[in-house]
């Protein structure tokens, strides 16, 4: 048996290198694609032959129809346990197995601190000035202390995020659906009793929530309305929590001071989307679980997956 498997969106050229996809042959010949493909028919031709994929979230979408159009397609490997771009019904159809791997959620974490103290502290601007010969300090930024951070979502990241807000003398409110005063006080977090409450009292506010049907856009047109004047908002999540067009639209008319963004509807982002060009924008190419440890993490258990799948052993199913 001889196994064809590739590996999509390798954007940094380092797959091959973070694991040991030896051990895999003869049976399984590895490729890593290295370049994202816009266009399906483009995609078909590399991966056409392909009996194994490996991918990551959010890159290249597996879609009925791609899946349609891989007749070989026994396995599909994601990084993460949660991957809503893969469309697990027709790989179920298919009898294609899916499974994934760990990911730690410190990655994401850090960036979203990143963005906040690069949009605060206006780094992106005055380092572009200084290369550029440019003023010499033309900005006053924002300090962290004393500030309140206001989190959208409290679960792992959101409870990470909150223990650095207090490292930083931060006050920290949060606010979801679901969350419970004796989450809120076990995380250092006052409990607010909505969203716009949250809009309201926040310097800050960091968007950490699983997006679903009931979460998707939940900061809205009326939500970015109650932000305080000179307020900033970080989303590492996903784009669709947001209302793009109202964040947009309240980033240009400066109802919104700042966002720091890592994630966007369309990826890569259009060349002349206005993300890429507004001034009070400190964006990122979703880079928030792009870490050492993670990438170790998702390719070394690629291979474990792709053994156990030949074996026959229990996979990290998704389905």
């Amino acid at each position: 048996m001889s196994l064809n498997c590739v590996i999509l969106d390798d954007y940094q050229n380092v797959a091959l290198s973070l694991a040991d996809w030896a051990s895999l042959q003869p049976t399984v010949h590895t490729t890593a694609l290295t370049r994202h493909f816009d266009h399906e028919d483009e995609l078909i031709r590399h991966i056409e032959h392909a009996d194994i994929l490996v991918i990551m979230r959010e890159r290249t979408p597996l879609t009925a129809e791609l899946i349609g159009r891989l007749p070989n397609l026994k396995l599909v490997v994601t990084s993460g346990m949660r991957n809503a771009s893969i469309d697990l019904h027709a790989c179920a159809e298919r009898y294609i197995a899916v499974c994934g791997t760990a990911s730690s959620s410190a990655a994401p974490m850090e960036l979203s601190w990143g963005l906040l103290i690069g949009l605060a502290r206006h780094i992106g601007l005055e380092n572009q000035a200084l290369r550029n010969n440019g003023p010499w300090q033309q900005t006053v930024g924002l300090g962290l202390q004393g500030k309140t951070l206001g989190l959208v979502g409290l679960g792992k990241i959101g409870g990470e995020m909150a223990k650095v807000a207090q490292a930083f003398g931060m006050r920290v409110c949060a606010w979801s659906q679901n969350l419970t005063d004796s989450r809120a006080t076990e995380c250092g977090a006052e409990r607010m009793p909505s969203l716009h409450a949250l809009m309201q009292a926040s310097d800050f506010v960091s968007v950490h929530l699983v997006l679903s049907e009931r979460s998707r856009h939940v900061i809205d047109r009326a939500a970015l309305a109650q932000m305080k004047p000179g307020a900033l908002l970080i989303n590492t999540s996903r784009a669709a929590l947001v209302d793009q067009q109202a964040m947009i639209a309240a980033l240009q008319s400066g109802q919104l001071a700042g966002a720091g963004i890592d994630v966007f509807e369309q990826e890569p982002l259009p060349a002349d989307h206005p993300l890429r060009h507004l001034p009070n924008v400190l964006a990122t190419p979703h880079l928030g679980y792009v870490a050492d440890s993670n990438y170790r993490t998702y390719f070394t258990q690629a291979v474990e997956d792709i053994q156990g799948w030949i074996s026959g052993a229990p996979l990290r199913s998704l389905l």
